[in-house]
């Protein structure tokens, strides 16, 4: 096996704008908490598992990534570039969104709604600013893909009917709904499918860099060098 140089630097100039990506991820996932309207469904999902286990919420969310990384093997969905730095910078970005109080924090009930809808389109808006580079997409986003390409169902359909049975899982274990985790679970996968259509992103025929991609077989190399 020999390093693929040129494909792998290429690939590392791409960085800047991933990163770009996770940080309007990290602002939008900051900007649905604190109008306190209830967590997102894979939140709620690991809250219900920490009030069953005490692992605590940051290990919990490691776990559930790592699962969903292996159900996603299962539907030849590979972790990539994008699916490791995934994991550590989104949630350092909402870190620092949570440290600087740089979000909206209406105390209306009708503006809360309101700025819920608006940190659901910051979100999704990152979520296609990261797949559109095609180097590979987080655990959820991974599963997500894959089941799009398998049952060929729109974003929204499959987007919602993953959060859908995360949340009821979530719920049974203990943890709590609000309103706005309803609201997230609907409207996510429409306002995903419409950014979609919106920059002419088809997640049917996206095709996300793998890390093995890095690494060619000598049969391979040959094959480049005639």
């Amino acid at each position: 096996m020999t390093l693929n140089k040129e494909l792998l630097i290429g690939d590392i100039k791409k960085i800047p704008g991933l990163i770009l990506a996770f940080a309007i991820c990290g602002y939008g996932t900051i900007q649905i908490k604190v109008v306190n309207l209830g967590m997102e469904p894979w939140d709620t999902l690991v809250l219900g598992i920490d009030d069953r286990t005490g692992m605590g919420f940051g290990k919990i969310t490691q776990i559930v990534g790592l699962v969903i990384i292996l159900l996603s093997l299962i539907v030849k969905i590979y972790p990539g570039m994008a699916t490791i730095l995934n994991m550590f910078f989104i949630g350092f970005f909402a870190d620092i969104v949570s440290k600087f109080d740089i979000v909206l924090v209406p105390q209306n009930y009708f503006l809360k709604i309101i700025v819920l809808f608006y940190g659901n389109i910051i979100l999704n808006y990152g979520l296609y600013s990261y797949l559109k580079y095609e180097l590979g997409a987080g655990p959820r986003d991974g599963l997500m893909v894959g089941l799009v390409k398998i049952t060929g169902l729109d974003v929204r359909y499959v987007k919602t009917g993953i959060e859908l049975m995360a949340l009821a899982v979530g719920y049974l274990l203990g943890g709590v709904v609000g309103i706005g985790t309803i609201i997230s679970t609907f409207i996510g996968g429409y306002m995903l499918d419409k950014i979609f259509q919106w920059k002419g992103f088809n997640p049917k025929k996206t095709c996300q860099r793998k890390l093995t991609d890095y690494f060619m077989s000598d049969k391979e190399k040959m094959s480049v060098g005639k």
